[in-house]
């Protein structure tokens, strides 16, 4: 484990928010209130009140703005962008062991709306990548056709799609069939003729 259980839920969270977006997906997957309860019930959120319209508009904020993070290319404008984000919300940091986890910090006050949660505890958690000089483990799948984030946490910097069953596989595929072209060996698989 690179960081603590709550910063790695938190990378996991500003990740998922980040797919949802048509920027990264290619279709809108947060869709109104019950797109964000969804949201909120995957990722297990802890006391979360009633959503409203404008816990939805802070979220699609703080989803593009999380997004450029991922995209700044650099440490200084990281920074910033972070810096922003938590220098708009009102942090109470206190610990907290719910839902069975040992101690840990939780950033936002409880009760808190949803987005205040959000970039409170994503906030610090994007914060403490940068401040470990981890930057470059905030990445963009390296399939030609997606453009989903995600979060390296392996110990050789080795991830490199978002998800090694879809992307990861596919692209594995186009590998081996390169090399088989470049071989001289069949090109796609032979073609079964059906008999009847």
């Amino acid at each position: 484990m690179i960081f603590t259980h709550d910063t790695e839920h938190a990378l996991a969270v500003v990740v998922d928010l980040i797919n949802t977006g048509a920027a990264a997906s290619g279709a809108e997957r947060l869709g109104g209130l019950p797109g964000l309860r969804s949201f909120v019930e995957r990722n297990a959120f802890s006391d979360v009140g009633r959503l409203t319209e404008s816990d939805l508009l802070r979220v699609l904020d703080l989803r593009t703005r999380f997004h450029a993070v991922f995209r700044a290319g650099d440490v200084p404008s990281a920074v910033g962008r972070i810096n922003e984000i938590v220098g708009e919300v009102r942090t109470t940091p206190h610990l907290t062991d719910h839902d069975g986890y040992d101690w840990h910090v939780h950033f936002f006050a409880p009760g808190a709306p949803l987005g205040e949660h959000l970039a409170a505890d994503c906030g610090m958690a994007l914060a403490y990548v940068v401040a470990a000089g981890e930057l470059d483990r905030l990445r963009t799948c390296e399939a030609p056709d997606c453009a989903r984030v995600l979060v390296d946490l392996s110990r050789n910097r080795c991830r490199r799609y978002c998800d090694s069953r879809t992307c990861g596989n596919r692209m594995h595929v186009a590998a081996y069939r390169a090399r088989q072209r470049e071989a001289g060996g069949p090109s796609s698989p032979q073609k079964e003729t059906a008999s009847h």
